[in-house]
C-alpha cells in the first residue's frame, strides 16, 4: 500500500489525513470533469447522463435520478438505493461514505457533508482534516435548502424541513425543521 492509499483509508476510516496529497486532487479533477459532461448534458439525453452517474457513484439502485446540476468530491463514496430522486443544485462532499436507502427524494439546493476541518487555524493551514459518514434510511424525503452535516443518521421516513440544518441524528418517521434541526413531530 502506497502512501496515498494509506491517507484514502485514513479518510474513509474517520481519522485525520492529508487532503493536499497530489492524488487527492487528481481523483477530484477527474469527478469534475465527469460531473461537468453530465451538468451539460442536454435534459433529453437521460441515457448518457445515466452512464455518468453509474460510472461515478460506488453502487446505484434502479430508477435514479438527479436533475442538473449536480456536485459530489469523489461520488465513488456515494451508494444509492431504487427510486431516488434528487432535485437541482444536490451537493454532495463525500470524504466518507454517504449512504442513502430507497425511496427518498431531495429537494433542490440540499447539501450532504461528510469532510470536517479542525477549529484551530494553525491546525486547518495543513489542509489535514478527516470525514464522518451520513446514512440516509428508505422513505425519506428532504425538501428545499437542508443541510446535512457530517456524522448525522437519518431514520426509515423521517422529514426534513426547508432550511433546516441537520447536526445530529433523527429518529425514524419524525419531521425535524430549524437551524439545528429539532423534531416538530412524529410522523405516522
Amino acid at each position: 500500500m502506497d502512501d496515498f492509499e494509506r491517507e484514502w483509508q485514513k479518510m474513509l476510516g474517520g481519522e485525520l489525513y492529508e487532503a493536499a496529497h497530489p492524488r487527492f486532487q487528481e481523483k477530484l479533477m477527474a469527478t469534475r470533469e465527469a460531473l461537468w459532461e453530465y451538468n451539460n448534458l442536454r435534459p433529453s439525453e437521460t441515457g448518457r447522463m445515466e452512464k455518468i452517474l453509474r460510472s461515478l457513484l460506488g453502487s446505484c439502485g434502479q430508477n435514479v435520478h438527479i436533475n442538473q446540476p449536480v456536485r459530489f468530491d469523489y461520488g465513488e463514496n456515494i451508494h444509492v438505493g431504487d427510486n431516488f430522486f434528487a432535485n437541482f443544485n444536490l451537493t454532495i462532499l463525500d470524504e466518507a461514505p454517504v449512504t442513502i436507502g430507497n425511496n427518498v427524494f431531495v429537494g433542490p439546493n440540499v447539501s450532504i457533508i461528510t469532510a470536517c476541518h479542525p477549529l484551530d487555524a494553525d491546525r486547518r493551514r495543513t489542509f489535514d482534516e478527516w470525514a464522518e459518514p451520513v446514512t440516509i434510511g428508505n422513505d425519506v424525503w428532504i425538501t428545499t435548502g437542508a443541510i446535512i452535516l457530517p456524522g448525522v443518521t437519518i431514520g426509515d421516513g423521517a422529514v426534513i424541513a426547508a432550511g433546516a440544518v441537520v447536526t445530529r441524528d433523527v429518529p425514524p418517521r419524525t419531521l425535524v425543521a430549524g437551524t439545528p434541526a429539532r423534531p416538530l413531530r412524529q410522523l405516522k
